[in-house]
């Protein structure tokens, strides 16, 4: 049996045309960082989850009628477009379902 190594990235794996590269292409979240200063803390406690990615999960979930946390995290580690779209890598991991959830109600 003889093994291939590719090389390849997430960029290469999503098609030009994919209705996610339009939509980051024309939809700027840079303002969420903004709205959302006063609730982050800078010099204590763990690295915050960047707001732009959670808005963008949860919008995600709006665009593709996906009604929960759970399958959210589950479309986001199976589609590489949805990987791309979020910025998370093909060796990361996607946030926990309860991390979505948690940021939601706050």
């Amino acid at each position: 049996m003889q093994l291939k190594y590719h090389t390849v990235t997430i960029e290469d794996l999503v098609p030009a045309e994919h209705f996610l590269r339009k939509l980051e292409a024309a939809v700027d979240l840079s303002f969420v960082y903004e709205e959302t200063a006063h609730l982050y803390r800078r010099r204590y406690g763990r690295p915050p989850i960047d707001p732009v990615v959670m808005v963008k999960y949860l919008l995600l979930g709006f665009l593709y009628g996906i009604p929960s946390e759970w399958q959210i995290e589950a479309r986001c580690a199976n589609s590489n477009a949805f990987r791309w779209y979020l910025g998370i890598d093909l060796d990361e991991r996607v946030l926990d379902h309860s991390t979505i959830s948690q940021l939601r109600r706050r």
